[in-house]
């Protein structure tokens, strides 16, 4: 099949790796763009991930993804973008397969600084950036971080910027991680798909939309809090004054107490972090403790 497009230039720099912890695979990526995460970032867990940017061509993500699921290889994709794409000069494309196989291309007729990196495990590539050094910082954090994988891809993004980044500016961000039924309910394996679409300061807006990600979305990992009279005492309240119960605070708790917690934590947007019975997760405990406290339980 021919695969034939000419889309817009896309200044880029974008990592696309894989976690050999794990085996989640994630594309980060930062462009002088509008709502670049629209464009650059593929992803299916067990199967691989993309960034498509310079003078993209959107249908590389789909196409890549289509044929490491049939069992090629990254290079092997590469070879038939180059092969069958009259544009390929104005491309760049970077690939890593689920077990770890990574290539990227840069096409020569992408605009200056521009260049590729591919390691096991990762590649890294952008156009009109600043300089080489945009690169290196990019590996160089992503290798050297031990930040979970999420955080690690961001971390990487940001030290790209401080070392020149897009020579244009700033404009747009975006962070897409996928794992085996790691997405919202666990009935998905798109686990994190955050996007900063037009922000004079894209990259840590997108890091503060991962914090948020991490404590509205993320299932609990920490051992549950058993909940003391006094907790139990201040949720009862701040469960009557929220209008989820009508009683007043007794202390002990019961099923009807349970009910209205859980109520409390769909409105709130804390049901992954739902555990039941008469204990709680400590991050919405703090969550909690912070928007609604006072003097103390």
């Amino acid at each position: 099949m021919s695969i034939l497009s000419d889309g817009p230039n896309v200044a880029t720099f974008s990592i696309v790796a894989r976690d050999p912890a794990t085996g989640d695979l994630g594309v980060a990526v930062a462009s002088k763009f509008l709502a670049v995460g629209a464009y650059v970032p593929f992803a299916e867990a067990g199967v691989g991930a993309v960034a498509t940017q310079a003078h993209m061509n959107t249908r590389f993500g789909p196409e890549a993804l289509r044929m490491m699921a049939e069992g090629r290889s990254a290079a092997e994709c590469i070879a038939r973008f180059r092969a069958t794409d009259a544009g390929i000069a104005t491309r760049q494309v970077g690939i890593v397969s689920a077990s770890g196989g990574s290539a990227t291309h840069t096409g020569d007729a992408c605009h200056d600084w521009a260049g590729g990196v591919a390691e096991s495990g990762l590649a890294a590539q952008g156009n009109i950036l600043s300089g080489p050094g945009v690169l290196d910082a990019l590996v160089r954090t992503f290798t050297g971080s031990s930040e979970p994988f999420p955080e690690r891809l961001l971390a990487a993004l940001a030290a790209a910027d401080a070392a020149g980044g897009d020579r244009r500016g700033r404009q747009s961000a975006a962070l897409l991680v996928v794992g085996a039924d790691k997405g919202y309910g666990g009935t998905s394996d798109r686990w994190i798909d955050l996007r900063v679409d037009d922000r004079p300061a894209p990259i840590p807006e997108l890091r503060r939309l991962l914090e948020l990600h991490r404590l509205f979305l993320d299932r609990p990992s920490q051992p549950p809090r058993q909940l003391s009279e006094k907790d139990i005492r201040w949720l009862q309240r701040l469960l009557l004054e929220r209008g989820h119960d009508d009683r007043q605070p007794t202390g002990r708790w019961d099923d009807r107490t349970e009910a209205a917690l859980e109520s409390l934590f769909g409105v709130e947007n804390l049901e992954e972090r739902w555990t039941g019975g008469s204990f709680i997760d400590p991050v919405a405990w703090e969550y909690l403790w912070g928007t609604y406290g006072g003097e103390g339980p």
